[in-house]
């Protein structure tokens, strides 16, 4: 009975697009991690973005940040992953946010954000220029930005999903940004990686997606361990 309840749940979360959903708050997050332990001095990359990123329904071990943890420290590579997901966010929300995200003094950040704000079907000006403004802080704050982008289901109709896809590869231009073109790619549609609500990933979606996202990943931050060698020399 409990497990059809929360079945029942997810389904209603995807048929309202996102909306209201709830989910660890982003903010706690980074504030734990402000006030963790000095002992760790590892550098901190924040994953910050909604419920895709905060992991909503799936155990915390399960979600993208933690695979990526352990995936880094398999590979040797000493970073912090920090999940700074909130379930619903838009990109405004996530807006306000930003000084939250730069209390945990991250040197790389994971932006996944806009898929809320495309499906409540939001100008797409506004959206763009939320992220522009969410960028510009965190480059202004020394942080190397990642950004994921985003698709929408095709019954928004091709202008407007021809103007929500191209906003993350023209940000990323302007920006310089290193860009993951779609969050989901390879895990979108299908029925093993994802739950029953058909949005967000299983566990062994967030694995996939992480494997993906390392090809990317990694010549960022082994040019970021070059850079920080190099300053010590």
């Amino acid at each position: 009975m409990e497990r059809r309840s929360k079945l029942r749940t997810l389904r209603i979360a995807a048929y309202v697009g996102w909306l209201l959903l709830t989910g660890l708050s982003g903010e706690r997050a980074v504030v734990l991690a402000a006030g963790a332990s000095s002992v760790d001095d590892r550098p901190r990359i924040v994953a910050f973005g909604d419920s895709l990123t905060a992991g909503l329904g799936v155990a915390a071990d399960e979600t993208y940040p933690a695979e990526l943890q352990r995936r880094l420290d398999a590979l040797g590579l000493r970073y912090r992953v920090i999940n700074a997901g909130v379930s619903g966010e838009t990109t405004a929300g996530g807006l306000r946010r930003v000084p939250w995200i730069l209390r945990s003094k991250p040197e790389i950040v994971i932006l996944e954000l806009g898929a809320n704000d495309g499906l409540r079907g939001l100008r797409v000006e506004e959206t763009k220029a939320n992220l522009e403004r969410i960028i510009q802080q965190l480059q202004q704050s020394g942080t190397q930005v990642i950004l994921a982008g985003m698709k929408l289901p095709p019954n928004y109709g091709h202008d407007y999903l021809s103007a929500f896809e191209r906003l993350y590869p023209d940000l990323a231009t302007r920006y310089r940004l290193p860009l993951i073109p779609f969050f989901l790619e390879g895990v979108a549609a299908s029925n093993t990686l994802n739950q029953a609500d058909g949005i967000h990933p299983t566990a062994h979606g967030y694995r996939a997606i992480v494997e993906m996202m390392l090809g990317r990943l990694q010549p960022v931050l082994k040019g970021r361990e070059k850079m920080r060698n190099g300053a010590k020399q």
